[in-house]
């Protein structure tokens, strides 16, 4: 499987959606599409899914356009939107006949995704029964029914209390062994922990492209985070004039510094802080976390 997303542009009126974004997935990978609420995520979750044309570009799996390979892709919308008098049985035969399975094969199928999805017993309840996440789970089941070449994600838990959350990230984590997934989120720790790759969008435009271990290594540094009981603030002017510190950034009691030699700088940082009698909580050498390096990038300028 080789999905092709080629200068895709999505304009609403005076608005631009999505701005010449492309970007290629490969068989068995596992892919976060992540930025702010805004970013452009859902839409281009929707170009990809065949719900919306673009106004530019085009979108190719195995080289075919994505109207005349639609089956391959399993779609899992943010917030599921099931009949709720029907059964989760009745649910997916429904799905799955719209889909083009036949009644054989959603006889063999459906008790075979309720089970992966941890839904087994449920298969006669009423969906208006079902709290939030076993919902979620019953839109994973009806995205992988038809077994789907790629399942595309939109914000699958970002709506889920944290017991929902972690059940669906849970399968995720399951059905990625078997499926490729392009999932979007706005949370960069459901990301981390389920996707092997980041595509960051941020104005509808692709920003970054990387795995988890390139973002951290483009963003390392010699960085220093201080932590003080109070915050000394004739202290920590003195330290933005060093000419060994690079920057500084402060957030309430907690101070990060980058200097210019690691090894040789931190002893001179604490001796600095212990002239100026700053009580000092913790001193550690710590680079910018994902969450950190993450909001650098799409809040930034």
């Amino acid at each position: 499987m080789n999905l092709e997303i080629k200068n895709v542009t999505k304009k609403f009126k005076e608005k631009t959606a999505v701005d010449h974004f492309s970007m290629e997935i490969q068989s068995g990978q596992c892919v976060g599409l992540i930025g702010p609420n805004g970013a452009g995520k859902s839409t281009l979750i929707k170009i990809i899914s065949d719900i919306m044309d673009p106004s530019q570009g085009v979108v190719l799996l195995d080289g075919k356009k994505i109207s005349e390979v639609k089956k391959e892709i399993g779609y899992l919308p943010q917030y599921p939107n099931f009949f709720q008098w029907m059964t989760a049985k009745e649910t997916l035969t429904f799905m799955g006949q719209l889909s083009g399975l036949r009644k054989e094969e959603l006889t063999r199928a459906i008790p075979e995704i309720m089970a992966k999805v941890g839904l087994s017993g449920e298969e006669n309840s009423k969906v208006r029964t079902f709290s939030g996440g076993m919902k979620q789970r019953l839109g994973i089941a009806q995205a992988l029914l038809h077994k789907p070449s790629l399942i595309v994600m939109d914000e699958p838990v970002s709506a889920l209390d944290p017991i929902g959350r972690r059940e669906v990230l849970n399968i995720i984590k399951e059905i990625k062994k078997d499926t490729t997934i392009l999932l979007s989120t706005h949370i960069l720790g459901d990301a981390e922990e389920i996707c092997e790759r980041f595509v960051i969008i941020k104005n509808g435009q692709k920003i970054e492209d990387t795995t988890r271990a390139e973002l951290l290594n483009k963003n390392s540094g010699n960085k220093i985070s201080i932590e003080i009981a109070e915050k000394s603030q004739k202290w920590i002017d003195f330290v933005k004039n060093l000419t060994y510190v690079k920057s500084i950034e402060v957030l309430g009691k907690k101070i990060k510094i980058e200097v210019e030699n690691l090894k040789m700088n931190k002893n001179m940082l604490l001796a600095s802080a212990l002239d100026h009698n700053v009580d000092i909580v913790r001193f550690e050498i710590n680079n910018d976390t994902l969450e950190e390096i993450f909001l650098k990038l799409v809040v930034e300028e």
